[in-house]
């Protein structure tokens, strides 16, 4: 069930939990928030938040999975914030091939979850090799295109677009489609 705050209780400040120290994470997290919410004032705090699934998670519900473990471990250590943002990077095979994209989830303090998932792009069978021989997506693209702590910056999307498309870029969308239950909570109520 969808519990929405009654219209009469009011926040000077909301606290936003994101469970991430990767600055490109918590400087999406941090605008994605402004922008939705515009006349609302938001402190917030990072966690390094576990996501009990792999290093690097290899399907869609295992990456899913992560997004939301992070979220229910802001909740656990910061319980009375009242948004909870886990954020996970993942890859599936199809065929021959690796396809890199992210899930979202945000927790309000009410338990009530929304989830948003970036688009998909393909990685080129160099990093694939790598992600075989259980390497990580970024130490993979580290490796791959001579870069150092890639995955703190533009990512591999950004490495493959020449930055036409940043990490940022890439997780902007999936936090809002995350915010949706949030923005219009009389659509959620079950």
């Amino acid at each position: 069930m969808f519990k929405s705050r009654s219209r009469h209780q009011i926040h000077t400040m909301k606290t936003v939990i994101i469970g991430s120290q990767n600055p490109v994470k918590i400087d999406i997290a941090k605008e994605v928030f402004a922008m939705c919410f515009p006349k609302e004032n938001f402190t917030f705090i990072t966690h390094h938040a576990t996501s009990n699934v792999g290093d690097q998670p290899q399907s869609s519900p295992e990456t899913k999975l992560g997004a939301q473990n992070r979220s229910d471990d802001c909740k656990r250590v910061h319980a009375t914030a009242d948004y909870f943002v886990g954020l996970e990077g993942g890859v599936e095979r199809d065929d021959n091939q690796y396809w890199a994209f992210g899930w979202m989830c945000i927790q309000d303090q009410f338990g009530n979850y929304g989830y948003g998932r970036t688009g998909t792009f393909a990685l080129p069978t160099s990093v694939s090799d790598l992600i075989d021989q259980g390497q990580e997506l970024s130490r993979a693209c580290d490796i791959v295109f001579n870069e150092n702590n890639s995955g703190y910056k533009q990512g591999a999307i950004g490495i493959l677009t020449n930055n036409i498309v940043t990490r940022k870029d890439l997780y902007r969308n999936a936090l809002v489609y995350a915010l949706i239950p949030f923005l219009k909570p009389e659509l959620y109520k079950h």
